[in-house]
This record gives structure tokens, sequence and C-alpha cells, in this order.
């Protein structure tokens, strides 16, 4: 090789590079590119979870609880029970057979309140009614994990590769498209977790000299309203809190500031102030509905339980409370009692491999029934994780940890704490029943693991042609693998009505079937 030939090869950048910075060259393009790569990535996680929303025109899996809850509470402003085997009922237009008796719940209810505002312009009897909100919510999860992405790594291009990622997977598109909370809970996470982003660099901004918060004022709104749709939601809410609270003291100390004692603790109890009781307030208003009516579940515990008012200290307490205080006790006792065997169910122990995805819908007919021509169908509707993307994240998630023990970062404590957030606290129950799909909470922030390592391998301008390039088609290629996997898949999240043999073929693992 000549000597220019081989100066040529050693110079930094690639040919992508060159393109990229024509493509780009102008503020304007750079403009259209900062809100237009992201924008576009979002329309397109929208078409896939809201085309062919409405099938299958029946209830699936739990969407016979939450469906049915969230049409009572619109209704009556509470839960309230259904008829025997009101299933092919409902399906078939009979929205309004429900009974006036109050229902024990065990979920907060702001989830089926979103849930009912889709369902209300079509009077509930619509699919598509039914399912939009988390459709929407599930849209949103990935514009809001493109911003978040785009905040920890500095750069548009990364924060789309998450978007799209997250965008094309499994189980966030099969929980975009059936209606229970996880899915809800998720994208209500991703918010508060993008505010607490904004609140870092609102107070390093202001040189930590205010207490006003207005970003963590705001993830205190969210949090609550995430504790509003699943008791979980306290959990992630304790990690970030206890995430910022260090983050203010590391701060401090990086700027030279006095962070011990006074300074951290009158700092760490404003951002208590800002999070906690804001998200207390704000999860008890999602009750409204059974606070301002009576006929919901053991609304009327204080007339019948008179011997258990609150006395004392605590007889100023309004009856409507101590009855909420009673129901979410009872509801506490069935979470942690839960133990009733379901075939689907997994240990929490397993989720990172993907043993045992959740069946929410199956139906198989014969040649010439619903439409088969083949001599056997199948259609299934199962959160399979994109095998690329859900392994190659859990890897990513180990070399995040290595690099954290190596080099701390604060950007990835953030993602480690997302995925600790969703996940530690669901060893504490490895006797209860529980799903694979729980893990929809922390898959954004597993994603944001793997975008880290993505953007490790494909390089800085400075890196040597040979290696820039070479990453670049690196990452080129595992977004285009993880797209044709999903495109196989894809038939298998959305109850599309395929061949028997077809479906056997996506079933990698017995433990699938």
């Amino acid at each position: 090789m000549s000597t220019s030939a081989a100066h040529a090869r050693m110079r930094t950048g690639s040919l992508v590079d060159e393109w990229w910075s024509r493509l780009i060259s102008s503020p304007q393009r750079a403009r259209l590119w900062f809100w237009g790569g992201p924008v576009g990535v979002t329309i397109f996680a929208l078409l896939l979870r809201t085309i062919g929303l409405g099938n299958p025109h029946s209830l699936v899996f739990d969407e016979t609880f939450y469906v049915k809850d969230a049409w009572t509470l619109f209704n009556l402003g509470y839960e309230s029970t259904w008829p025997e085997n009101t299933d092919p009922v409902f399906n078939t237009g009979g929205a309004d057979t429900f009974n006036t008796v109050a229902s024990f719940v065990v979920h907060p209810p702001f989830g089926k309140w979103l849930i009912a505002l889709g369902m209300a312009p079509s009077a509930g009897i619509d699919p598509l009614g039914w399912r939009i909100a988390v459709a929407l919510a599930g849209t949103l999860s990935v514009f809001l994990l493109i911003l978040i992405a785009r905040r920890l790594t500095g750069s548009t291009l990364m924060g789309c590769i998450a978007g799209f990622l997250l965008a094309i997977d499994g189980q966030a598109i099969v929980l975009s498209r059936v209606t229970i909370l996880d899915g809800l809970l998720t994208t209500a996470v991703l918010t508060a977790a993008y505010f607490v982003l904004r609140d870092r660099a609102w107070i390093r901004a202001h040189d930590h000299a205010t207490f006003w918060r207005p970003w963590l004022l705001a993830a205190g709104v969210t949090f609550g309203l995430a504790c509003g749709i699943k008791w979980s939601g306290v959990y992630i809410l304790a990690f970030f809190g206890i995430w910022v609270v260090v983050m203010d003291i590391v701060d401090r100390r990086s700027a030279g500031l006095p962070w011990f004692p006074r300074p951290s603790i009158a700092r760490s109890i404003g951002a208590f102030i800002l999070l906690v009781p804001t998200a207390a307030i704000v999860y008890l208003t999602t009750w409204t509905g059974w606070i301002v009516t009576s006929g919901g579940y053991d609304r009327d515990w204080y007339t019948a339980h008179a011997d258990l008012r609150w006395t004392g200290a605590l007889a100023w307490v309004p009856e409507w409370f101590q009855a909420l205080w009673d129901y979410h006790r009872q509801a506490y006792e069935f979470h942690v009692g839960l133990t009733a065997s379901h075939p689907y169910q997994t240990s929490p122990l397993t989720w990172l491999l993907a043993v045992r995805p959740t069946s929410m819908f199956f139906e198989s007919s014969k040649l010439g029934e619903s439409g088969c021509g083949f001599t056997e169908c199948a259609s299934a509707i199962t959160p399979i994780p994109n095998p690329v993307i859900w392994y190659a994240a859990v890897i990513a998630l180990g070399w995040l940890i290595y690099r954290m023990i190596r080099r701390p970062d604060w950007r990835y404590g953030f993602v480690l704490v997302g995925v600790a957030a969703g996940y530690l606290p669901w060893l504490m129950y490895l006797n209860r029943t529980v799903f694979q799909f729980y893990s929809i909470v922390f898959e954004p922030f597993l994603i944001l693991a793997l975008v880290f390592a993505l953007a490790h391998v494909w390089g800085s301008r400075g890196d040597p042609r040979p290696r820039r390039e070479s990453g670049v088609r690196f990452v080129a290629v595992f977004c285009l693998l993880s797209l044709i996997v999903s495109l196989f898949f894809i038939p298998i999240w959305t109850g599309m009505q395929v061949p028997f043999w077809f479906w056997q073929a996506h079933m990698w693992m017995p433990s699938w079937i």
C-alpha cells in the first residue's frame, strides 16, 4: 500500500460523517432533523400500534377486567360488577349490562379513567375505542424515550435509534395494543424520568442556589399519576427520589459548594417535599370518583365498622379517608398474598431471559373456518420481545454495569436506576403470581443501556476511518436485523391469522408455547 493510501486510510471520521455533515449543513436543516427525526420515528411507532387495532373484535386476556372496570367507572364513578359470562354480550355491543353493585378491584383508578376516555365516543362498544388509550400511551413512550436518550447521549441520532428499537419491539407493541395497565404505567414512568433529567439540568444551570425546582415538581405530579395506575409506581418513585438526592450531593461537591450537613439536609427536604407529598396528593385525587360517590366498594365502611373508627388524635380524619385506608389495606393483602396458579406465570428471576412470555390471545381454525385458507390456521397475540433487541439489551446492561464500576458516570447511573426501580422490587415477591410482561416498565431503560453500547461501537469523529466505518456498519446491520426480525414476528404480536406451521415457526423455545 502506498504512503498516500495509508494516510487516507488513517484519516479520521467516515464517509457517513462527511455525508451527514453535508445533509445538515445549514441551521435550518439541523433544526429540521432535531425535531423531524424524533417525530418521524414516533409516527412510525403510531402506525405499528394503531393499524388493525380493532382486531380481535373481542376482549382478550385481562381486557375483561380493565375495559369493563373503566366503563363502569366512567358511568358510575366507581367500578361495579357485571353479570356472569358477560364477555360475549359485551363483545357484541352490550356495554350497558353492568350492575350497580360495587366490585372489589385492587388497582387504582387513574389508568382506567384514561381507558374510559377512549371508550366514551363509541359508548364503550368499539374495540378501537377501548384500546386507543394504550396505543397512544405506547406511542408517547417512544417519543419520550427519544428525548431521554438524546439528553443522555447528546445525539439526536442515538435518540432516534432508541425510539426505533422500542417502536419495533414485540412486548412494547403488544402492550400498546392490548388494554391492560402496564403500558400506561410505562408511559407515566418515562414521563417522570424525563422530568427528573430536566430537573438536574435546571438545578445545575441555577448554580444550585434555588429551592424552586419546577421540573422536580412535575416529576412528583407524574409519579403520583404512575402510582394511580399501579402501586408499583411507588418503588420507582423511591428509587428516583434517592437518585435525585445523591445527584444533588455529587453536583454540589463537584461545584466546590458545601454539601454537609445543612445544605444537604435542606436540599434533600426540599426535594422530598416536591416529590413525595406532591405524588401523594395527586394519587389521592385519582380516587375522586370513588370519594364523591356513595356506591364504591367499601365506601360505607365507616358506617358498617363503627367499632373500627379511628379515635383519639386521629378522630378528626374524614370518614371517606378512613374507608379508603381500609380499602387499601384489603387491596395490599390481596397483592402480597396472590399465589393462584396460572399457566403463564413466571419468576422474576427469569424475566431477563424472556423464557415465558404471556399468551394473551390464541385462536385456531380449520380450512374454511373464520376465513382460514389453509389446512389449519392460528391467530395469536403473544408479547414476545424482539429476541435481537432484548438479548442484546440484557448483554448491554451487563456491559453498562461494568463501565459504571470502572468509570462512574451519572448517565449510566440514571439508566441503572431505571432498570433497578422496575425490576428489583419484584424479587421480594418470588412466590407471588407475576408475569413476564411486567418487565415492560424497565424495558425502555434496557434499551437505553443498549443505545449506550451502540454509541460506543459507533465511535466518534476523532476515530480512525476504518474503526469509525466498521462501527457505523455494525450499528446499521444491527438495526436492520432487528427490523427484519420484527417484521417476521408482527403477525404473532397483532393477532393476524396465519398458517398453523407459521405460528409454530415463531415458537423458538418450547416454553414460548
